[in-house]
This record gives C-alpha cells, sequence and structure tokens, in this order.
C-alpha cells in the first residue's frame, strides 16, 4: 500500500488506522456509513481534506442525513430496486404462539428459511428450547457475536447452504447476508430496537423475485414508549422499496440531529429548537454559497376560526406537536395539500377544527409569498396590512376595489374591505380569491 503496489484495496475500519500509509489515495469509498462511530468518522474527516470521499447507506444517522439536508454535504438517491425486486411484508404483532408457528411453518411449507432475531445472548438458549417445542422436526441453530469466529462461521454456511432450516440469531446479521432463500423474519422485542436496525433486519429478507415477510414482535402497544411507539409505526406505515430515506428522516425526526461538531450522533437540540437551528444553518450555507438569503418575517393570520388539532383525532402529544411543527415549515399550497393527504392517510377524515388549521396555513403560505404582514378576518370584514417593502401593483388594488366598490378602505399600511350583502370578503373561499388575484398580478 505504502509503495503504491496495490490500486484498490478492500478492508474493514481497520483502513482507517493512522499508522497505515498510502501511496497517493484518491479515493475513499465508506460502506453501510451508519455503522461507524464518532472517532472512525473523524479519521474519514482528516481525509476527506484531501481526497474525493462518497459514503453510502440505506439508513444514514440522524446527524449525517441533517449535515445532507443542511447543504453542507451532497446527497444523491439510488431509487431504483433490482429487477424483480418485491416489497416485504412488515406486520407488528404481540408475542403469541399460533402467528409464531404459522409463520415459520408457511416458509418451510415453501422450502425456504427463516430468520429468528432474539438480540439477548443470555437467553437466547431459552429461546431456541421453546421453539423447538413450538415447531418440532424443524432444523435451528444459534448465531451471536459471542460465539467462537470458526463456530460462527460454520453456521453461517451451513444456513447458507439450506441446511438450517430456522437461524436464531442476535442483530448480527443485520448486514452483508445474502440468502435468497431465507423469506421470513421474525424480530423479537421489535420496541427494544433503533429504527435503522430494523430496517437493516428486514432488509435480510425479500432477496430474491419471492414474496418475503417480518413480523415485529412486540410485547403491546399500552406498554410502549412513546419514542418506541414512533418507531413501530414508522416501520410499519413506510412499507415499500425505496423507503430508506424517509425512514431515515423519520429516526432524525424522533431522536434529533445530535451535535454538528461535537459527538452526539443523535440528539434533540435544546438550545435553540430544531427549527430554528435548522433555518439558522441553512442560511450560513447559502451565504457561503454566495446565495442572497431573505430574512423571513412574522406573518399575523387572524381567522376568528377554530383552528387546532382535536386530541382525540391525534390522541398522542407529540405527534400533535410533530404535526404543528411541519405545518409551520410549510412554505406553498402544494406543501400544506402534501401534508393534509399524509395526516387524512394517517389519522382519517380531517375534523372541522383540523380543516380550518390546514386551511389557515394556506392563507399564510400565501401572504408569506405576497409579502403581506397581517390578514384578518372578523364577521365578514376583511383586513390586510402590508410591510413598508410589499411589493404590490397599484391595478391589483383598484380590482379589489372596483370588486367591492364603496366597501374599500385603502391607505399606505394595507386595505380594509368591510363585509356585506352577497359573498362576505371576509369568507375563507373569497379571500383566497383576493389574495390569489393579488399574486397573479405582477409586481413593480
Amino acid at each position: 500500500i505504502a509503495n503504491g503496489g496495490i490500486d484498490i484495496i478492500i478492508g474493514t475500519h481497520a483502513l482507517l488506522r493512522k499508522s497505515l500509509v498510502f501511496y497517493d489515495l484518491g479515493l475513499l469509498i465508506v460502506d453501510e456509513e451508519h455503522r461507524f462511530g464518532v472517532a472512525h468518522k473523524e479519521r474519514i474527516k482528516e481525509l476527506k481534506k484531501k481526497v474525493d470521499c462518497l459514503t453510502m447507506s440505506a439508513t444514514p444517522i440522524p446527524r449525517t442525513l441533517e449535515l445532507s439536508l443542511s447543504g453542507i454535504r451532497e446527497m444523491s438517491l439510488i431509487e431504483t430496486p433490482p429487477e424483480e425486486r418485491i416489497a416485504i411484508k412488515g406486520m407488528v404483532v404481540t408475542f403469541d404462539e399460533e402467528v409464531l408457528r404459522h409463520a415459520i411453518v408457511k416458509e418451510l411449507e415453501r422450502e425456504g428459511q427463516v430468520y429468528f432475531v432474539h438480540n439477548r445472548v443470555k437467553d437466547i438458549d431459552r429461546m431456541k428450547d421453546y421453539l423447538t417445542g413450538l415447531v418440532p422436526g424443524v432444523s435451528i441453530a444459534v448465531a451471536h457475536g459471542q460465539m467462537k469466529e470458526r463456530e460462527l462461521e460454520d453456521i453461517m454456511l451451513r444456513f447458507m447452504d439450506g441446511n438450517i432450516d430456522l437461524l436464531l440469531c442476535t442483530a448480527i446479521i443485520g448486514s452483508g447476508i445474502d440468502v435468497p432463500s431465507a423469506n421470513t423474519i421474525i424480530i423479537n422485542r421489535a420496541d427494544r430496537m433503533g429504527l435503522a436496525d430494523l430496517y437493516q433486519l428486514k432488509g435480510r429478507v425479500g432477496r430474491s423475485n419471492l414474496n418475503a415477510y417480518a413480523y415485529f414482535i412486540i410485547p403491546g402497544t399500552d406498554s410502549l414508549t412513546e419514542e418506541a411507539r414512533g418507531r413501530i409505526e414508522a416501520i410499519e406505515e413506510l412499507n415499500y422499496l425505496g423507503a430508506g430515506l424517509k425512514l431515515a428522516m423519520k429516526d432524525l425526526e424522533i431522536r434529533g440531529a445530535g451535535n454538528l461538531l461535537g459527538a452526539q450522533q443523535s440528539g434533540h437540540i435544546h438550545a435553540v429548537g430544531f427549527d430554528m437551528y435548522m433555518e439558522m444553518l441553512s442560511e450560513e450555507v447559502a451565504r457561503m454559497k454566495g446565495i442572497e438569503v431573505e430574512e423571513e418575517r412574522d406573518i399575523s393570520i387572524d381567522l376568528g376560526l377554530n383552528a387546532f388539532i382535536p386530541g382525540d383525532y391525534i390522541e398522542d402529544v407529540t405527534g400533535r406537536l410533530s404535526i404543528y411543527r411541519r405545518l409551520n415549515l410549510c412554505r406553498s399550497e402544494e406543501d400544506v395539500d402534501a401534508l393534509a393527504e399524509e395526516i387524512k392517510d394517517r389519522f382519517g377524515p380531517l375534523p372541522e377544527e383540523m380543516l380550518n388549521l390546514i386551511e389557515t396555513v394556506r392563507i399564510r403560505t400565501l401572504a408569506m409569498r405576497l409579502k403581506i404582514s397581517a390578514v384578518s378576518s372578523r364577521n365578514g370584514d376583511l383586513g390586510v396590512r402590508f410591510f413598508e417593502d410589499t411589493p404590490l401593483h397599484v391595478d391589483s388594488l383598484i380590482n379589489v376595489q372596483k370588486h367591492y366598490l364603496g366597501r374599500v378602505l385603502l391607505s399606505e399600511e394595507g386595505f380594509f374591505v368591510k363585509g356585506g350583502k352577497g359573498r362576505e370578503p371576509g369568507s375563507l373561499v373569497t379571500l383566497k380569491e383576493i389574495l390569489n388575484s393579488l399574486v397573479r398580478l405582477p409586481a413593480v
């Protein structure tokens, strides 16, 4: 390596040792980036100052994803699945003998193999005894990281050759295992595992053109923590090919982005709040790239409506706060529509209060686009207030005045439309029409 006799070297993190000297290193490719610790990444950071670096991961850790989303790192997506690959059917179930027996027997009847993940070495032998009694006559072998290397290798080779029906193992199989005939995985106490770990384990099956099944065993939803419930809901919902990025973003939302400069690779930002931190970081990245950053201003929207998320619609407090945060981040009507569809898909038809909240956010996005400082609606009246530099064309205001003849009061600060007979200017439909008419006309 030191004298340039090797062009390409493939290895583990041992290649990151400082004692290892490269003749002329030009490209560093890091696979399964999420499995590298902080110390290894600091070494990678040192190497990146001199060479091009490509890191790959199906589920990047929160901090890595945050660096990409904020623009500090560039990100490319591979969204095309392997040919004939079928989405894995994931199911969250409570521990039940009949469910387990059915899942195992069903796979073996089609001459397949089964992974059973039990991530506790101290009682894994007891679980083997239980499974032996549950499905007599099935060939079961145990695999975990505390076994001797030769013994572990022998078991894995036997499983790959089809000589073992069920592999009872820890999360050691999370990556690097490709057995096309193994198309059912059962993960015991899935609530104790991280979101990325669950996704990686799920990916051990479905490595062929056959239907594959992943069973996530939990003790019951009542006993789960809010964070564990969020992980389980995410792994159940993101049940399609190429869901890795969406799942990683959910992991970022649940665990936080960690420290940008410190050692934590996850964790929420408490000092300034996540959204403010993201905004500050994005603005600074834009400035460094020479992009003009427009300061975001406070906009007041008062429509006199009951606009909120009812507690009986989304019962989980953390879930409600997450939706409020995402609504606050919407910057266009398209963003609002997409989020509204997602909410409806996850929680059911939108109640009146939720519909009012969605419409209020739509009005706010229009006001942001027009650089309007305030919109108020009371008893059919409409009030709109401008910033000092709001770029509205005079024709747009004249059109409003003509449409509501004798009911419009114009001033340098904005305009007021008095309610009356017919369509009220302060109604949501008419309000959006008025604001949209201001959007369509050219600004000076």
